[in-house]
């Protein structure tokens, strides 16, 4: 069974520019730039001032910029996202902050709306 890679950048670093990564990549320091990986998490005392593509992304700290989450995006109670953001999944827990425009790609038919459901006799 092959090993995840596991990347952290800890509280203090400071990093600028383009950064790719395989596995997951915890982030408690501070990154501006182009962020590109698998799992990238910005822990409660990270920021990034980024544009992210990556498949899961979990957000407990800062980030202001873009992402492109092709699986899911995470906002944790302590997370902060403001930005342009196109996911898949979205989750935001109590408490936690997103101030921006969000496209979902998921696809599935909606639900009815509530007049053409009180015109089939449905509740």
């Amino acid at each position: 069974m092959a090993k995840e890679q596991f990347s952290i950048l800890d509280n203090g670093v400071v990093i600028e520019g383009t950064m790719s990564c395989q596995g997951k990549l915890v982030i408690n320091g501070m990154v501006k730039g182009k962020l590109t990986g698998d799992t990238i998490i910005i822990g409660e005392k990270g920021a990034a001032d980024a544009e992210i593509d990556a498949a899961k992304i979990t957000i407990g700290g800062k980030f202001e910029g873009k992402i492109n989450a092709s699986q899911e995006l995470v906002i944790l109670s302590t997370g902060y996202c403001e930005g342009q953001v196109v996911c898949k999944n979205i989750i935001i827990e109590s408490g936690g902050i997103l101030n921006g425009s969000v496209v979902c790609t998921l696809k599935r038919d909606p639900p009815p709306s509530p007049k053409s459901a009180a015109k089939s006799g449905k509740s």
